[in-house]
This record gives structure tokens, C-alpha cells and sequence, in this order.
């Protein structure tokens, strides 16, 4: 007996080990649903026996001035409040949303005399977050932000929806609990913000260079660890590539001292765009939210307990008009306002200590041809030890951040100091005939994270990116810190303390619109009066999936490439957007004029952007609705006569207004990185040409091509000496 069992003993163990590892293998590969690929709740409008189609009527925000008109309204003991008149604009039929559909939001509100539950100061993710939570818990609730939805740190981050790769080797190596909490949190709600928002979110796989064998095995478990973490909320699991099969893959890698490459996948968005779409979607659940409405004071009771604030419409100062301020009662009142926390906080109590470490992050942007369209890339160890990514982004390429303390501005300007260091880093890993030139820089920005500050650490690298709440003796609640991922859980937990502190009664929301603009979707059947944001899918995700776009070519003549970027930036309101787009008189495109020859960006977009998101500025749209500004500072001030000419038919702008806006986006876009020397140009600088002009020295800096680009020798027309980029009677040829 005992020599059959020594034979099937090693064949058990044999058998035992190949189902483990099958198992194993099947766990890692199984098929997993990719957000944005099912096909769409609402299916896409359908042409009739007649051949006609039946294009969507999707429900309406009401207007700014209906907003601010109901913020008055909570100090007022009656309803007889002046209406604000501003502009309004004609219909364009059903897809333009002023016909037809009258205000969901509307109805959804309470008594508009009544105080409201919750006052949320600052309009970023955190602020639009809570008010879309809020709202939907049944909730009164207004959202007042100073400048523009998004306009601080909120549209200047990395992109990346993600739980932080180097966030869980500090947990790992620090034995760190709050960094381990921080991954583990960012990473359950990944899934959710894919889910909620799929238009504007997709993932993304992302390459760790590994140029010594023995990093192998250590970004091996690295990158497991993470999947393993995600669990059922990740989407591929990570695997190694040879060095081939990295150079095929991201043929701009260094070759020397490659040994291979680890892959991992996250998850990247458009920040601003999800921002705005939090806010509108806020809106449409019948939130008060406003853009441009600056808070100047808090209002105390006998007992010191907030009952308010006072506010200004900032709109009509740039209409040249003195703004009257205005009272805003609420019962509890919410400070989600970033990096100028404490400022809010100061308006409270004077002398109060400050919770807040602003840090400076520097992103640059070059030209797509630096990246795969599908693949970015990590560096963990940069020359002084911090970690650079290197993305795919709205058809160009981000590189960043840098991580340094700085002071609160309200628009930074990043130095050259941060973005030589950036391209010096992008130069290290790209192969060494690219030569990667200051000029390919088309637009660089600082964004301001406001990091919750720990009294023990000397650093910012120390410093915990998890998020603060605290409320103050006379009931200010703040919400700090935090990031882009996990902005939906602090909304949670702020309202959720607000409701306790407040003594606030959520109740279900029995009058839900349909956001979806269908019949088919029942927007109020989870909504029970509990947080319910991991599932309340926002404006124009309802009809989104990756093959809309065609729908949008065919009913509407578009371009390619403009009906996926509609798709992707607006979701099924993109039907919207082209019913907005004016006519092109050509046989194709049939509808879009472009803003930008270099990018999909039309202007259907801007008329959308003033109707229905509530833009005010030309930098609303050049930096929020659309990224023109983030991608191509130089684009910007191109475009920049084409956006004042439409958004003041939109608007009424007088010539006074339209000079104003013009030398307020001028001063923005060297935010951006505009060269110093437009900062002066004029409307007819730009017209004529004369702003793509350079001298020598910026043409060092910011010249997208080496000058001059001669013709190969053999194939010129023109003698030895001349140049063959300006005609031959030119005096320069003479």
C-alpha cells in the first residue's frame, strides 16, 4: 500500500497546485465590466415611419438670475422679492432646452421664504459635491461660489481618478495608517465616480518603467497589492511587459537600461467638466447654485450661532454696476472653499489658528505626440525623489506635478524654475532623439492643493492628503483637504455631521426630475432621504455610450472628431451642444464652427455653456467648459475674439464689458502660461496675426518649430542665404 500512495501523493499535490493556480489565473483574468462600454440606459433617439427623428427633451436648470432671486427670497418673510432681470435668450427648439420642458428644479424647491437647511460656501468638487448630496437627501439647499464652478484647484489637478500608487508604499514603508485609509477609500470610490459620470471618466492604464531587474519583483508586488486592494472596484489586473513589448507600446521610451515595464490601470477625467456637471446636476434636484456670488460677511444670532451671510452678485461689477449686497439665511452653514479655507474661517473667528498647508503643484502640457493616446506613464523616483506622471489628456500630453509650499493666490503663475525641472525629468525617460524644447510647452499651470496640515511634520511631502471636518463654537462646519477621488465620501460625511450639528430632517425626494429626459429612467427610486450620490448618475450620463457619437454624425453632419468630443465632454447633452452649433455652409461638416482650427472645440459649446452651466466669463469657457486655455495657451488668445463675439449675443455685453473681459482673460492666460509679452495685445494684435509674433529670446522660449524651417537644400527654389519661408521680394531677401 504504501508505494501506490508515494506515487499519488506528488500527482495530488500536482493536481492540487495547477487548480490553485487556475483559479488564480481565472481571478486575475476574469471578465470584468468596463464602465462606459454597456450600452446606454437611455437608448438614442429613433427616426419615425416618417424618417424623422424625435430628438430628446431633456429637463431644465433654472436661470442664474431665478437662483440669486431665490437666495434673496430666505431673508425675506414674504415672496416679494424683486425679480432680477438679465439675459435671456430665444429657443432653438426642443434640443436647445427652452422649449417645451418648464424648470424641474423649480418645482423641487421648498418654500422659497424659508431659511435654508445648508449654506455651502465654494463652488470646487467638495462644495458641488455636497450640494448634490444634500439636495438629494431631500435637503434645501444653496451653493454660492466667488468666481466660477471649478476655478480653483478643483480644474487644475493631475486628471487621474485614482487611490495613489505612492501613497500605498508610504503606507507600507511608514507603517502609516492614515495613507493606508486614504488608498483604500480613494479606491472604492474610483468605481463609483466611473459610474456616476462615464462620459467624463474613463480608465486608463499607466507604465512604470523598470530599468533594473531587481525592481521587477518589487513593482510586481507593488502594483498586485493595489489590485488586491481594489478588489471587485478595479478593472484589469497589472502585468509586466518585456522590454519589447514596453517599446511597442510606448515607443518613446529611453531604450538604454530598460529592462521591461509594470502596467497598472486607473482611472482619468475631466476635472472642470465634472465639477460643472456636479453642480448643474445639483441644480436640476433643485439646489440654489450660483456662480460669481462672493460671500463678504457671516450673520451671528444674540447667542453668536451662524444664521447666515451676507453676499454680493460679483456679475454686476463687471457691468460696470454697484453690486448691493444681500442676506442668505440658512440654519447651518458649510465652509468647502479649498485652499482659502481659512479665510472663510477668519470671517468666523478672527484670530483663529489656520488648518490649512497650501502646496504648489505645476503641470505643463505638450503636444500628443509625446504619448500614446492610450497609455501613460509614472516615474516613482524622480532626481529629488518625488514622482512625475506623464498622461494621455483631451489629445495632448500633461506632465507633473511638482510639490512644494507656497502662498494662497487666486491664479498662480507657474515658474520656470518648476517647469525646467518638469521637462528635465520628461527628458530622463523619453529616448534622447526627442528633444524635448521649452517651445513644445503649450500651457503651464500651478494648482494650489490645500493639504490638512499636521503639526508634527516640517514638510509638505509628510503631509496627509486625507480630509479635516470641524465645526467652529458658532456652528461653522469646515470640510478641508482631501482630493478630486474622494470628493463624493467627504460630501458624505460633511452632510452627514451637518444633519447631527444642524438637527437637519432628510426626507425623500418625491418629485425627482428626469434627468435622463426619458420616461424610461425613475431618477426618484433610490432617493429615500439617505446619501444616495454612489448611484445618482449625473446630467448626460444617462444616454452615453461610446458609440453616440455616429448618432451625432448622422443627424447632424458633424465632424468626427468633434461628435466624440462632444460625447465625451457633455454626454447625451451633446444632442444639445449640435442643435446650438451654427450651420458651416459647406458640404461637410454641416454644423461646428470650430473655435480653434487646432482643436474640436465649437461653438454650439458656448452658447450651451451660458444657457444651461451658467458661464459669465470668457475664461468660464476658454478654462471650464472647455479646456482650450489648459491645452493651448496660445489657442486661447486666438480664440478669445470668437468667444467675446458670442457669448455678447448671448448676453448683451456692451463695448465697456467686452473691453473688460478682454483684459481679464489676457491676465488669466498668463496663468497659463501665456508669454509675457502678449499680456499687452489687442483685439487687433490677434486679428491681424501679429500675436503669434516673437522675438528672438521668447522665440527660445515658446516657438513650436526651429526657425527657419528651411527647405532641404536640393528641392529649394530659392539662392543660398534667402529665406524660403517668406516670399523672394520680401526685404529680408534682398
Amino acid at each position: 500500500m504504501a508505494t501506490p500512495r508515494r506515487f499519488l501523493r506528488p500527482v495530488f499535490y500536482a493536481s492540487a497546485a495547477a487548480v490553485a493556480s487556475g483559479g488564480v489565473l481565472y481571478y486575475i483574468n476574469r471578465p470584468r465590466r468596463i464602465p462606459g462600454s454597456d450600452p446606454a440606459s437611455v437608448p438614442p433617439p429613433r427616426y419615425n415611419e416618417d424618417g424623422k427623428l424625435s430628438p430628446p427633451r431633456f429637463p431644465l436648470v433654472q436661470s442664474r438670475e431665478e437662483q440669486i432671486t431665490d437666495l434673496m427670497r430666505s431673508s425675506s418673510s414674504n415672496s416679494a422679492v424683486d425679480t432680477i432681470k438679465g439675459a435671456t435668450s430665444s429657443a432653438l427648439g426642443s434640443l436647445t432646452g427652452r422649449k417645451g420642458e418648464p424648470s424641474v428644479a423649480g418645482r423641487n424647491k421648498q418654500d422659497d421664504a424659508e431659511p435654508y437647511d445648508l449654506l455651502v460656501i465654494g463652488g470646487g468638487a467638495t462644495g458641488a459635491g455636497i450640494a448634490l448630496d444634500a439636495a438629494t437627501r431631500g435637503l434645501k439647499v444653496a451653493m454660492v461660489e466667488r468666481e466660477d464652478f471649478a476655478s480653483g484647484t478643483s480644474s487644475k489637478s493631475t486628471k487621474l481618478v485614482h487611490g495613489g500608487v505612492r501613497y500605498l508604499e508610504k503606507a507600507v514603508w511608514e507603517l502609516d495608517y492614515n495613507q493606508y485609509k486614504l488608498v483604500t477609500e480613494a479606491l472604492r470610490e474610483r468605481k463609483y465616480f466611473l459610474h456616476t459620470a462615464p462620459h467624463l471618466s474613463s480608465w486608463l492604464p499607466i507604465m512604470i518603467p523598470v530599468q533594473k531587474w531587481w525592481q521587477a519583483p518589487y513593482f510586481w508586488a507593488g502594483t498586485k497589492a493595489y489590485d488586491f486592494l481594489a478588489g471587485s472596484e478595479g478593472i484589469e489586473s497589472s502585468y509586466f511587459l518585456t522590454k519589447s513589448r514596453a517599446l511597442d507600446a510606448f515607443p518613446m521610451l529611453r531604450k538604454e537600461n530598460l529592462f521591461g515595464a509594470m502596467v497598472y490601470y486607473d482611472g482619468a477625467h475631466n476635472d472642470s467638466r465634472m465639477n460643472v456637471s456636479l453642480a448643474m446636476t445639483a441644480a436640476l434636484y433643485g439646489a440654489t447654485v450660483v456662480n460669481h456670488v462672493e460671500v463678504t460677511g457671516l450673520e451671528k444670532d444674540a447667542h453668536g450661532k451662524l444664521i447666515g451671510a451676507k453676499a454680493k452678485d460679483r456679475v454686476q461689477e463687471k457691468d460696470g454696476k454697484k453690486a448691493q449686497e444681500f442676506s442668505i439665511k440658512a440654519r447651518g452653514i458649510i465652509n468647502a472653499t479649498g485652499p482659502f479655507t481659512d479665510g472663510i474661517r477668519r470671517l468666523d473667528e478672527p484670530n483663529v489658528p489656520e488648518i490649512v498647508a497650501p502646496s504648489s503643484g505645476v503641470h505643463v502640457i505638450l503636444p500628443g505626440y509625446y504619448s500614446p493616446s492610450k497609455m501613460g506613464l509614472i516615474d516613482p523616483k524622480t532626481s529629488d525623489g518625488r514622482v512625475i506622471f506623464f498622461l494621455p489628456w483631451q489629445g495632448n500630453t500633461i506632465a507633473g506635478t511638482t510639490d512644494a509650499p507656497t502662498a494662497i493666490s487666486q491664479n498662480p503663475i507657474a515658474g520656470e524654475e518648476e517647469i525646467n525641472w518638469i521637462l528635465s525629468e520628461v527628458k530622463g525617460y523619453l529616448a534622447p532623439d526627442l528633444n524635448v524644447r521649452r517651445g513644445d510647452v503649450l500651457a503651464a499651470w500651478s494648482g494650489i492643493r490645500p493639504l490638512v496640515k499636521d503639526p508634527k511634520s516640517k514638510n509638505t511631502e509628510s503631509l496627509v492628503r486625507n480630509h479635516l471636518i470641524t465645526v467652529s463654537e458658532s456652528g461653522l462646519l469646515t470640510c478641508a483637504g482631501g482630493k478630486w477621488t474622494t470628493y463624493r465620501q467627504m460630501a458624505e460625511e460633511a452632510v452627514d455631521e451637518a444633519i447631527k450639528q444642524y438637527d437637519l430632517k432628510t426626507h425623500p425626494l418625491r418629485q425627482a426630475p428626469r434627468i435622463s429626459g426619458s420616461e424610461m429612467i425613475d431618477d426618484a427610486a433610490p432617493l429615500d432621504g439617505t446619501c444616495q450620490t454612489h448611484q445618482v448618475r449625473l446630467i448626460g450620463a444617462h444616454g452615453f455610450s461610446n458609440t453616440l457619437f455616429i448618432n451625432l454624425i448622422q443627424h447632424f453632419g458633424l465632424e468626427s472628431i468633434v461628435a466624440k468630443h462632444l460625447v465625451e465632454s457633455y454626454g447625451d447633452r451633446a444632442w444639445t451642444v449640435a442643435a446650438l452649433s451654427a450651420p458651416t455652409e459647406q458640404r461637410y461638416p454641416v454644423r461646428g464652427l470650430k473655435i480653434s482650427a487646432l482643436y474640436p472645440f465649437i461653438d454650439g459649446e458656448i452658447r450651451y455653456s451660458v444657457r444651461h452651466e451658467y458661464a459669465q466669463t470668457a475664461v468660464d469657457v476658454l478654462a471650464r467648459r472647455t479646456r482650450l486655455a489648459f491645452l493651448n495657451a496660445q489657442a486661447a488668445l486666438e480664440a478669445l475674439p470668437t468667444v467675446i463675439d458670442l457669448m455678447s449675443e448671448e448676453l448683451q455685453w456692451d463695448r465697456k464689458r467686452q473691453e473688460k473681459e478682454w483684459k481679464d482673460t489676457v491676465q488669466f492666460l498668463a496663468s497659463m502660461g501665456l508669454a509675457k509679452s502678449k499680456l499687452s495685445v489687442t483685439r487687433k494684435d490677434v486679428e491681424s496675426g501679429k500675436a503669434g509674433e516673437y522675438d528672438e529670446h521668447e522665440r527660445k522660449l515658446y516657438s513650436r518649430h526651429d526657425q527657419p524651417a528651411d527647405l532641404m537644400e536640393s528641392d529649394s527654389k530659392f539662392s543660398s542665404g534667402e529665406k524660403p519661408i517668406v516670399a523672394r521680394d520680401s526685404p529680408v531677401n534682398k
